[in-house]
C-alpha cells in the first residue's frame, strides 16, 4: 500500500535567508509528518486502547493518594537536590580554584532522568490493574519518555548545535532532504547505508544454487567448502518475518558460510515476500508447502532417507509443530532439531505482547481483509519501538538533527528490508500463539487435520536463547524443551535476538551458559549452568556433527536428484517492498 501526498516544496523568496529557508522548510515537513502519523488504517497503536488504559491507570493512581502525594514528594525533593547541586556548582565556577563552568546540557538531561525514571516507576505496577492494560502503560509510558528525551531536539543537544553553527545551517538542510526522502519511501526511518550493500554480492553471498521452488519458497543448497562433509545434510527453516539473510550476511558475520567452512551440508529455505496473491496461504501452508516440500527436496538432491533441522525464531515454531505432525505420521526423516530463540509457549511472550489484544488483532484483520497481507513496514514500526533510543530516535539525530548519513551495518541493513505476511497465515499465528497459546497443548491446534502435541517428539534437540531477547524472553523459551518428550540440550547466550544468534568465534564477543541437566525452572538451570567465552556455535557444531553421520565427499548442487537453476541467493529474497 502506498500513500500519495502533494508536494509542499515551494521556491525560495529571492530575499530570503538559509535559516528562514530552514524554518520554512520545517514548517511544510511538520505538516506532512502530522498527516502522515494520523493515519493509523491497521489499528498498531490502538489510540483508543491507550487512552483507556491511562484512564484506568490513573484511576488506580488516585484510589490511593497517600502514596501518590509519596511520589510527587520524591519527584519535588529529587528535582531540589539537582537544583541544588548546579548553583553549588555554578558558585563554585566564579572561584579561580573551582570547576569549570557546569555543562547546562548536562543539568537539562540529568533532569529529564530524573524524571523519566520517576514518571516510569509511577505507572508500574499500580494496584487493581490489569496484566494487559499495566503492559501497555508501561511500554507507552516509556515511548513518552524516549521521545522527549533532551538529545532529540535541537535547543538542547550541544553536538547539534554545534554541527549547526559549524556548516553554517547546511547540517540542518541535509537532514530536511534526509527526512523528506524518508518520508516519500514510506515513513521508514533510513538506518544503513543502503548503498554499502547488495544482496547476493556482499550480503547472501555465501556460493550455492537454488535446487527448488513453489509458491512459497526457494530452496538453496550450499556448494561445500571443504573436500569433505558429513554426510547427513541439514535444512535451516529462518523465520519469514524477515528475509534469511540474517543467517548469511557479510562474509566474516555469515552463520551459514561458517556452518560449509565446518563441513556440514546446508540447505536453507528463503521464503517469499508475499503480495495480495497470497492472502489465503495458511499456517499449515507454511509447514506443508515450506518445511515439508524442502524436506522431500533435500532428500531427493542428496540421496539420503533422513536429515537434520533447524529453525530461528517463527521457524523454530513451525519446525517444532512439524515435527509433532510427523510424530503422529510416523515418519522419521528428521534425526534432531536445534532451535534458535524459538517459543513454543507464548504465555510470556515479551514486549511485542503490548500490541496483542482481541481489540487490536481485530482492527489488524480488518486491514487484512481489504488488502490481503500485513505490510512489513508496519512490523518493522512495531519491531523498532520496542527498542525506540536504540532504532528510532539515535537515527532521528543523526539523520535529520546532524543530516549525516547513515553507517554501513549489516544487520541494520537487513532489518530495514522487510516482507509481507500472509493474512491467513498471519491471523492464525497471532490467534493461537500469541494470544490463546494453544501450541503449548496438545491438540490445541491441528495442521493438516492432524493435533498437534509437542510431547510425542523424542528426536535429540538442542536450544538456544538469548539473555537479553525482547522477542522471545529466555525464561519463556525455556519452556519448550520442557514440553517435548525427551529432554534436549539448552545453551544461553549473551546479548539479544539478532546479536545473540550471529555471534561468530572470531569476533569474540559476549559468551554463553551451558548446562548438561534441565530442571524445571530456568532459574536452577542458570543458578547450576558454567559460563563460557565467546560464541556458542563452536559448542552446537560439536553437538551437531555427532548426529550428522560419517564424513563424505562432499557434494555439490546438482550432483543428486535435483537440477539447479538459479544462483544463490536466488531471486525471492530480492523483492523489495515499496
Amino acid at each position: 500500500m502506498t500513500t500519495t501526498r502533494k508536494s509542499t516544496n515551494k521556491s525560495s523568496a529571492p530575499d530570503e535567508t538559509p535559516f528562514e529557508r530552514l524554518s520554512r522548510e520545517g514548517e511544510q515537513l511538520l505538516s506532512e509528518i502530522v498527516e502522515l502519523g494520523a493515519a493509523d488504517p491497521f489499528g498498531l497503536l490502538n489510540v483508543d486502547g491507550i487512552s483507556e488504559s491511562f484512564v484506568k491507570a490513573t484511576e488506580g493512581l488516585l484510589a490511593n493518594p497517600e502514596k501518590l502525594m509519596k511520589r510527587h514528594m520524591l519527584l519535588w525533593e529529587q528535582s531540589l537536590n539537582l537544583w541544588q547541586r548546579a548553583v553549588a556548582v555554578s558558585d563554585s565556577s566564579d572561584t579561580n580554584s573551582g570547576p569549570e563552568k557546569p555543562d547546562p546540557y548536562a543539568l537539562i538531561r540529568e533532569m529529564h532522568g530524573t524524571w523519566a525514571k520517576w514518571l516510569e516507576e509511577t505507572y508500574a505496577n499500580i494496584e487493581g490493574l490489569d496484566p494487559n492494560a499495566q503492559r501497555k502503560v508501561a511500554f507507552y509510558t516509556q515511548q513518552m519518555t524516549a521521545a522527549t528525551a533532551p538529545e532529540n531536539f535541537i535547543q538542547t543537544n550541544a553536538d547539534v548545535l554545534q554541527e549547526t553553527i559549524a556548516t553554517e545551517g547546511k547540517s540542518l538542510s541535509r537532514g530536511i532532504e534526509n527526512l523528506r526522502h524518508d518520508l516519500a519511501n514510506g515513513g521508514q526511518i533510513q538506518m544503513s547505508d543502503t548503498d554499502a550493500f547488495e544482496v547476493g554480492q556482499n550480503l547472501a553471498a555465501t556460493p550455492g544454487k537454488i535446487v527448488f521452488q513453489n509458491h512459497l519458497m526457494q530452496l538453496i543448497q550450499y556448494a561445500p567448502a571443504t573436500k569433505k562433509a558429513r554426510q547427513r545434510p541439514l535444512l535451516i527453516v529462518p523465520p519469514w518475518i524477515n528475509k534469511f539473510y540474517i543467517l548469511d550476511l557479510s562474509k566474516k558475520n555469515s552463520f551459514v558460510g561458517h556452518l560449509v567452512s565446518q563441513g556440514i551440508t546446508v540447505f536453507l529455505i528463503s521464503w517469499i515476500n508475499p503480495d495480495q496473491s497470497h492472502a489465503e496461504v495458511s499456517f499449515g501452508d507454511y509447514m506443508t508447502d515450506g518445511i515439508l516440500a524442502a524436506r522431500d527436496a533435500v532428500l531427493m538432491a542428496t540421496g539420503e532417507k533422513d536429515l537434520n533441522g533447524l529453525g530461528y525464531c517463527v521457524g523454530g515454531t513451525l519446525l517444532s509443530a512439524t515435527l509433532a505432525y510427523l510424530t503422529t505420521k510416523k515418519d522419521k526423516t528428521f534425526r534432531s532439531a536445534t532451535f534458535l530463540t524459538t517459543l513454543a509457549d507464548y504465555k510470556e511472550a515479551g514486549d511485542i505482547a503490548v500490541f496483542i489484544d482481541e481489540d487490536q488483532i481485530a482492527k489488524i484483520e480488518s486491514h487484512m481483509e481489504e488488502f490481503g497481507l500485513f505490510e512489513g513496514r508496519f512490523m518493522a514500526t512495531a519491531f523498532n519501538m520496542l527498542r525506540p533510543r536504540d532504532l528510532i530516535w539515535s537515527f532521528v539525530i543523526n539523520n535529520y538533527l546532524k543530516g549525516q548519513k547513515p553507517r554501513a551495518f549489516d544487520i541494520l541493513y537487513w532489518n530495514s528490508d522487510t516482507t509481507n505476511l500472509p493474512a491467513a497465515m498471519h491471523s492464525y499465528y497471532l490467534r493461537n500463539m500469541y494470544l490463546n497459546n494453544r501450541l503449548s497443548t496438545p491438540g490445541g491446534i491441528e495442521l493438516d487435520g492432524v493435533p498437534i502435541d509437542l510431547g510425542t517428539i523424542t528426536i535429540p534437540t538442542y536450544f538456544m536463547a538469548a539473555e537479553k531477547d525482547h522477542l522471545s524472553p529466555w525464561k519463556s523459551a525455556y519452556i519448550a524443551p520442557t514440553l517435548f518428550g525427551k529432554k534436549g540440550r539448552f545453551t544461553l547466550a549473551k546479548s539479544g535476538h539478532v546479536a545473540g544468534v550471529v555471534n561468530p568465534p572470531a569476533a569474540k564477543k559476549y559468551g554463553y551458559w551451558t548446562n548438561s541437566k534441565l530442571p524445571d525452572s530456568p532459574d536452577a538451570w542458570q543458578k547450576s549452568a558454567t559460563e563460557h567465552d565467546g560464541s556458542w556455535w563452536p559448542d552446537w557444531i560439536r553437538w551437531l556433527k555427532r548426529r550428522s553421520g560419517e564424513d563424505m565427499v562432499a557434494r555439490v548442487p546438482g550432483d543428486g536428484g535435483l537440477t539447479p537453476f538459479e544462483d544463490a541467493p536466488g531471486s525471492y529474497v530480492l523483492k523489495k517492498n515499496d
